[in-house]
């Protein structure tokens, strides 16, 4: 394997310079190029006569070069090289800019496959500057060509050529031993991983590449598994200090409301374990609002009761800020002293919360990550508790449990998720589910409308805001698609090699920016995962205190801080999103008073299907895991791993997976889990497998926030 560890450099024509820009993608050795997937592929495969084309998307044309290629000077010293090409529905100008060198390439009669867009003008048909390839000299040309994430300085055809090195290096694709044992790859009816490689690269067909992305993407989830399953051992059963005074009168008796019977039980749960001198590990899940942060509150009152301290950590600043000012509001009554720990804070102010924390004078320190870096010590240390579980990964919340060795630990997710997942992801877990809303939740009404709708839709979005009320925008991509997009995503393509077609992506940039001219009258504003933490806590904390009308975000939003007069969720491309998000992204309204509502646009509400099927289910399904089994019954697991933030994986931290977000088997997880606990049985560090112990690092690398 000493190949795929071969420098990046080493490759012919990758300098220093370029090296640097690979290295900003992750990408140093040969192996790390072959593990960077295409995010889609241009179908140049399916061929159109010039008169079946769309001016609106790239296609692909057969034509017979009709005319000697001309080149003229322009005024503004750019040349033109420009010929006119022919199949049976027509005539075509061909133009091509500043390319002197392809004057010579064209020769009348010759046939070529040219791809882009095909516009009409005065003459007929045009294309400018399209992709060409020779067509009928006896070669067999790409049906998909992959279009792979960039970086500046980077481009696709410095990345094909790469790659093609890359595969080609030492003979790899037949050199290289496959990491994953034969019984389970012949088991479970997975290609060879060399083969896997080639075709997720350069697919022969819709049928190949099928069969290498469910190699890949069960590879993703198997090491996955088992990074999860060894970093568990981590948080096994161990001493803690137990808690006798589990009375929790006086926190009862100071709240505004009464406590559910499903916030009673889970409480009942907590008190039970912290009562042992065995440590509590427990998760709580429930929708969004259901009242987990009363469940946590409990915990904490208990763990200061009996002369505890303990940690909260929440995964943004702005959330943790919110707990704080939630948790002081609520236990300062009963004389509980809360202080809080995030990056943005000064150092002096750092350093007094640190021996604040270390002398034991605070009870609860609540912040982010920050609060597991170095330097940060509890006196007593009784219990950890972290928030949006999801957003932490198992090694985080494994080093937050050893900085604090004694303590109980209570983890919580806003995700209802399957409990045959829970039970494989979570093993090493007690769940708790609140499966109850407290009285006077208001349900958010939901509607699944067309484009035909967006005149109405503004409409209402105006009526909103006039009442007081703010507007959430959720769209599923960041920019618009840019010119060198693919055609396919890797997610239009499924197991079984079938193309699953969608209405282009709105743009959370470029929707904001024609709202804005929409609505002059109201300010609006974006957000999305590539921000830096310190504009994304900016930008919500001028929403959250109602100086933003309308915020036109990425899924990042999905879990954040409340804001009550938000009143309006609208997701654009629904048919984009899983149940489950859909139904985290409408848990985002209707926090306050004012009565909610969530819209989601699909032109798929007009094709018969399973994403039309998603969103009827949406009209009239509100329990959060009812709508979790039928999202891995109809989409698979994939949602689940999916990212919050753009790039980030949401039920397993700060991993970020490749290719495994885009699973729709929804038992591929559970086997992969299944075949980890079988590997680690056998050899429990995975010594038999260094390859597989090597990914495992690779993926878990552990990226801890720290407080300077």
């Amino acid at each position: 394997m000493a190949d795929m560890n071969t420098d990046i450099k080493k490759l012919y024509g990758v300098g220093k310079v370029r090296a640097e820009k690979y290295a900003k993608m992750g990408v140093y050795t040969v192996g790390d190029l072959l593990d960077h997937y295409p995010r889609g592929y241009e179908n140049r495969g399916d061929v159109r006569l010039l008169s079946d084309t769309s001016p609106e998307v790239k296609s692909s044309v057969v034509l017979t070069v009709s005319t000697q290629p001309t080149l003229a000077r322009l005024k503004n010293r750019m040349t033109l090289v420009k010929f006119k090409a022919h199949d049976e529905s027509g005539f075509c100008d061909i133009a091509y800019f500043n390319q002197d060198y392809l004057k010579n390439v064209f020769p009348v009669g010759s046939e070529f496959r040219f791809y882009g867009k095909v516009q009409m003008n005065r003459n007929g048909y045009a294309m400018t500057s399209p992709a060409y390839e020779p067509y009928g000299d006896g070669s067999e040309l790409p049906p998909l060509l992959p279009v792979y994430p960039l970086t500046e300085g980077l481009t696709q055809k410095q990345i094909a050529k790469d790659m093609k090195a890359a595969m080609s290096i030492a003979a790899y694709a037949d050199a290289e031993e496959d990491y994953l044992p034969e019984e389970i790859r012949l088991r479970h009816s997975l290609c060879v991983r060399s083969y896997a490689l080639r075709q997720i690269h350069m697919p022969e067909s819709f049928a190949a590449l099928a069969k290498a992305k469910k190699r890949l993407i069960f590879d993703e989830l198997l090491t996955f598994a088992l990074g999860v399953s060894m970093a568990s051992g981590k948080i096994q059963r161990h001493a803690a200090v137990p808690c006798h005074d589990t009375d929790i009168s006086a926190l009862e008796s100071i709240l505004p409301y009464s406590l559910t019977g499903a916030q009673r039980r889970v409480i009942d749960d907590i008190k039970r374990d912290m009562s042992w001198d065995c440590a509590m590990n427990r998760m709580i899940v429930g929708d969004v609002g259901c009242g987990k942060t009363v469940c946590a509150a409990a915990a904490i009152y208990i763990a200061v009761k009996n002369g505890l301290q303990a940690a909260l950590m929440a995964p943004t600043e702005i959330l943790a800020t919110q707990h704080y000012g939630d948790l002081c509001e609520l236990l300062g009554k009963l004389g509980v002293r809360c202080e809080l720990l995030v990056g943005s804070m000064s150092a002096a102010e750092k350093k007094r919360v640190r021996a604040v924390a270390a002398s034991g004078e605070a009870d609860i320190i609540i912040g982010t990550q920050a609060i597991i870096s170095d330097g940060v010590s509890f006196a007593r240390s009784g219990l950890v508790v972290a928030d949006e579980q999801h957003r932490f990964g198992v090694n985080q919340r494994a080093v937050l449990a050893e900085k604090n060795n004694l303590s109980h630990m209570l983890v919580m997710s806003a995700t209802p998720i399957p409990r045959s997942l829970a039970l494989a992801i979570y093993g090493n877990l007690d769940v708790s589910r609140i499966d109850e809303m407290p009285p006077g939740r208001q349900r958010v009404d939901t509607f699944a409308v067309d484009e035909s709708y967006r005149q109405r839709l503004n409409g209402f979005i105006s009526k909103q805001i006039e009442e007081g009320g703010q507007v959430y925008i959720v769209c599923p991509a960041v920019e618009e698609k840019e010119d060198e997009e693919a055609d396919l995503l890797m997610d239009d393509i499924d197991f079984q090699g079938q193309v699953r077609t969608a209405p282009p992506l709105k743009s959370a940039t470029g929707y904001a920016k024609e709202l804005s001219d929409i609505f002059p009258q109201y300010k609006v504003a974006f957000l999305h995962g590539r921000m830096k933490g310190a504009e994304k806590d900016e930008i919500m904390r001028s929403f959250a205190a109602g100086d933003v009308d309308i915020l036109v975000s990425t899924t990042v939003i999905e879990v954040g801080v409340n804001v009550p007069r938000a009143s309006l969720m609208i997701v654009e491309n629904a048919e984009r999103f899983g149940l489950s998000q859909l139904h985290q992204l409408r848990g985002r309204v209707g926090r306050g008073k004012r009565k909610s509502y969530c819209v989601l646009v699909s032109e798929s509400l007009n094709i018969e299907g399973k994403a039309k099927e998603r969103l009827l289910t949406m009209k009239k399904c509100y329990d959060g895991f009812e709508i979790a089994e039928k999202d891995l019954v109809m989409r698979g697991p994939g949602d689940f791993l999916k990212g919050a933030d753009d790039s980030s994986v949401r039920q397993s931290g700060g991993i970020k997976f490749r290719i495994a977000e885009l699973c729709d088997d929804a038992e591929l997880l559970t086997v992969a889990f299944d075949e980890a606990k079988a590997l680690l049985a056998e050899s429990s560090d995975l010594a038999a497998y260094p390859q597989l112990a090597d990914r495992i690092n690779k993926m878990f690398t552990l990226e801890q926030g720290t407080v300077n």
